[in-house]
Order: C-alpha cells, then sequence, then structure tokens
C-alpha cells in the first residue's frame, strides 16, 4: 500500500490467502476528504462475497487449529514485526484515508505490533483443568478449544489498534478470521491481513471483505447469518452494535461488543490540578476526540472549577491544528463534514441552554478548534449524547457524592477517571463508578495489550485483551475419560 496521494491504488478482497475481485467486479472509489483527491479504488463486496469469506475461513479453521502454539506464535510475531517495518507507508495510508496525524498513525502502528506480540505470548494460555469427579476412576477435563470462525468489524478512528484487536486473539486461540474493513479505512485494514498473509499463516485463515456503505447491512447480516461463524466482534457506535447484537441473537451467534462511550472525568476538590488538566487536555483531545475511551464529561468540584478551567483552557489553546502531515500537528481534521456539523450542534444547543465558550468553538472546514465549555447542565444535549470530537464540558458539583451520581448519569459505561490525593477513597469511590474501566489520577484514554478492555451498560459487554480474551474466543467442554468398569442403573 505504499503509494503517494496521486497514485490510485486497487484494494481487492483477501479471501483465501489471495486477493479476489468482488462478485460481479464492482469497485468503489475512495477519496480523501481533506483535499477531494482519490486515493484508492476499492472492491465493493457483495454478501455472496461475505459468505465466501466464510467458507475460505471454515475450511482453513482444521488446518490453523491443529498447528502447533509454537507455529501460531511464530505468524503472529512475524505479522508484528512486519507492521513495524511497514510504519511509515501504514501511517501515511491511514493519515490519509481518516485524518489523523502522523503521531496518532504512527502510535496505531506501535499498539497493534505490541497487540501481535501479546496474542503470540498467549496460544499457550488456553490451558484447561482437571476437576474431581465422583465417580471411581473417572477422570473429567475442563479442555478449552478454538470457536471456529470469528467475524471482526472494526471502525476507522484507530484502525491499526482496533483492527488487529479484532483478530489477534482469535488467532492466537487457534481460530480462523473474516476482517470487515471500515468503509473510512479499507486500505489500512487491508494491510493487516496483507501483513499475516507475508507472515505465512495458512490461506484462509485470515481474511478480508470491503464493502461500499450502501452495502453495509447486507455484507454485515450475510457474515454474522453463516452458519460457519461462531462469534462476532464489533467496535462502533451503540446504535449499529444494537442492530449486530440483534441480527446475531437470530442466528444463536455469540458477540463481543464494545460500543460508544461518555467517559467522566471526576476532578475532586483536593487534586493535583496540574496533573488532572494535563489528562484531561490529553483524554478529551487527543486524535480530535474521536476516540471511544475520550474524556466526554469533565465533573469538578466547584471549590476549584475555575483553576481548572483557567488550566485546561490554556492547554487546549496551545495544541497545534492543522495539516496531519505536518510533523507539528497535534491535532488534525475531523473525519468527515458530518462529524463536524454533529459537534457544531452540541455545542450550540449547550451555549443556547447556558453554557459558555472559554476557548475554541470555531470550526473551518474539516478542523474544529479544541474547545472548553463551562456552565453545562443535565438540559443540554452534549451532557448525554457522545460528541466524538475536541469538545470538553465541564460540569460543576458539590462533594464526592454528586460526582459519582452525575459520572454514572450516563446510558454508557465504557472508561472512566477519578483525581483526588485520597488513594484510598479513589479505589472506594472507583467501585462506584459504572464502568469497565477506571484510571485513578490517569487520564481516561489508555490501552495496553494484556489489559482487559470492555464496558458496561450500552457501552457494550465482554472483553478483548490477552487472558480476558480466553472467554470470548473459545470453547470451554467437558471431556471425561473412563479407567475402570462402571454399574449403571438399568
Amino acid at each position: 500500500m505504499t503509494t503517494t496521494e496521486t497514485d490510485l491504488v486497487t484494494i481487492p478482497l483477501l479471501i483465501g490467502g489471495a486477493s479476489s475481485d468482488p462478485d460481479g467486479g464492482r469497485y468503489i472509489d475512495k477519496t480523501r476528504r481533506l483535499t477531494g483527491t482519490k486515493i484508492s479504488r476499492v472492491a465493493a463486496a457483495t454478501a455472496t462475497d461475505a459468505r465466501r469469506a466464510v467458507d475460505a475461513a471454515v475450511d482453513a479453521a482444521p488446518q490453523w487449529a491443529a498447528a502447533s502454539p509454537a507455529a501460531r506464535r511464530q505468524v503472529l510475531e512475524k505479522a508484528a514485526a512486519l507492521l513495524d517495518e511497514r510504519s511509515d507507508s501504514i501511517s501515511a495510508t491511514m493519515g490519509r484515508e481518516m485524518g489523523a496525524a502522523s503521531s496518532w498513525c504512527h502510535f496505531n502502528v506501535m499498539l497493534a505490533a505490541g497487540m501481535l506480540r501479546e496474542a503470540a505470548a498467549q496460544v499457550y494460555s488456553t490451558v484447561g483443568q482437571v476437576i474431581p469427579s465422583n465417580v471411581p476412576g473417572l477422570t473429567a477435563l475442563a479442555v478449552r478449544e478454538p470457536v471456529g470462525v470469528v467475524v471482526g468489524i472494526a471502525p476507522w478512528n484507530a484502525p491499526i489498534i482496533l483492527g488487529v484487536r479484532a483478530i489477534a486473539m482469535p488467532l492466537a486461540y487457534g481460530n480462523t478470521v473474516v476482517l470487515k474493513a471500515s468503509e473510512e479505512t479499507p486500505a489500512t485494514h487491508a494491510a493487516i491481513i496483507e501483513c499475516l498473509i507475508d507472515a505465512g499463516i495458512p490461506a484462509g485463515a485470515a481474511n478480508l471483505i470491503t464493502n461500499a456503505p450502501e452495502d453495509a447491512a447486507d455484507v454485515v447480516e450475510a457474515l454474522i447469518a453463516h452458519p460457519g461463524v461462531r462469534c462476532v466482534n464489533f467496535t462502533g457506535s451503540t446504535k449499529v452494535g444494537r442492530i449486530i447484537a440483534e441480527t446475531a441473537g437470530r442466528h444463536l451467534t455469540r458477540t463481543v461488543l464494545e460500543l460508544g462511550g461518555k467517559a467522566p472525568f471526576i476532578v475532586l476538590a483536593d487534586a493535583d490540578l496540574e496533573a488532572a488538566a494535563a489528562a484531561a487536555s490529553f483524554g478529551a483531545f487527543m486524535n480530535q476526540g474521536q476516540i471511544c475511551m475520550s474524556t466526554e464529561r469533565l465533573i469538578v468540584d466547584s471549590s476549584i472549577a475555575a483553576e481548572f478551567t483557567e488550566l485546561l483552557a490554556a492547554r487546549a489553546r496551545a495544541l497545534i491544528v492543522g495539516d496531519p502531515d505536518d510533523q507539528a500537528t497535534q491535532l488534525g481534521p475531523l473525519v468527515h463534514e458530518n462529524a463536524v456539523r454533529h459537534v457544531e450542534a452540541l455545542v450550540a444547543d449547550a451555549v443556547e441552554h447556558g453554557a459558555t465558550v472559554i476557548t475554541g468553538g470555531e470550526s473551518d472546514g474539516l478542523y474544529y478548534r479544541p474547545t472548553v465549555l463551562t456552565g453545562v447542565t443535565e438540559h443540554a444535549r452534549i451532557y448525554t449524547e457522545e460528541s466524538f470530537g475536541p469538545v470538553a464540558p465541564i460540569i460543576e458539583v458539590d462533594g464526592a457524592d454528586e460526582a459519582i451520581r452525575v459520572a454514572n448519569d450516563s446510558e454508557y459505561g465504557l472508561s472512566a477517571a477519578l483525581f483526588t490525593r485520597d488513594v484510598g477513597q479513589a479505589l472506594q469511590l472507583a467501585h462506584r463508578i459504572e464502568s469497565g474501566i477506571c484510571h485513578i489520577n490517569g487520564a481516561t484514554v489508555h490501552d495496553e495489550a494484556q489489559m482487559p478492555f470492555g464496558g458496561v451498560k450500552a457501552s457494550g459487554f465482554g472483553r478483548f485483551g490477552s487472558t480476558a480474551a480466553l472467554e470470548e474466543f473459545t470453547e470451554l467442554r467437558w471431556i471425561t475419560v473412563s479407567s475402570s468398569d462402571r454399574h449403571y442403573p438399568i
């Protein structure tokens, strides 16, 4: 995928270890939103292609499941090395497709390579146990085995990280996979499967489906409905996640869902405000706020709200917004025009309901200045709606109990943060916050390959990451061996 912006690269389907044209031969143009330049021709898969990709994964499943842990580890480690080797070209592709600053793109490749290495380290973790039986001479075993074919549906906002996360642990445990690429980042997601194929994964063990936006529903339906698919993991909006879950439910296909977020960031009266402002700025504005863990609600004790707001606003004003190809840029453009309009509407509504724009609140094409709002109340849409943009709404509270109430006043529950110098109290409060992840004196945006990652409530269910993924992508079977004569009552 090494191209200049003037090149027009073709992204075929990757099925059965080889490039493949879609059924009917239809390709669509992918345009760089920032410039309007066509950057790729992308295979527009049909439902037939989706079923063909799953068929290839089904055919490859016995060989990959039977491969030794050492063989699977070798492939995953080689794929990680290839990601590292291709970091510059893959990062450039990602930047063209979704507009992120270069630093975010390179971080994506670095963390994704780490996820592949962590998956490689976990190939031996599918250990079972011997369970004592009440039957004389009976040995009872609990055994972990691959589920079979896993479909991963990955988003555009952290495409290398989340594309790899969708398939790395399933592959480590001996499953075969189909990765359905985002319509925004097809070449970026294709690069992941190319690394696996070039690393020597058996033909059909890792497959790629790309599609036109208008065909997404039919393609996803075909993937989920295929009788060979045993698990679907999806990262994206709660709205689409509900559709995925409903569809999977009709076919009794298990799901792992990592969905929307409205991460609360609590700052108590005794907090280190400089540290809190630094973490809040990073959490709210990194990748233009287009991260599922982004800080979406700053819940600040009223006694220190003015000082904290000044510190955060100063950081927001200092951020460099500009061309994502410029190495000095810290914030690039939003992903598309609809994203800008959504943020504009939320900020305007907040102001109508009494909020004040301290800094930012301005757009320039796809760019939106990092924005700090004060005086945000429960009547504003931004109190409840995910902005997925560079906006930091500050909500003032009195004391820890009110802070926890406001933090939990959301349908979402993915990430959270809590700043206080009293770590003992913080641990008690963390248990009261309804979220899958909570960081004390740290940013809401944080991920490591070995950690159990996932949410509660409308943020989804199931966990990605290292040993936590064992529950999601393996079957636990009970096998017995009788070594003596059994007496049966009839």
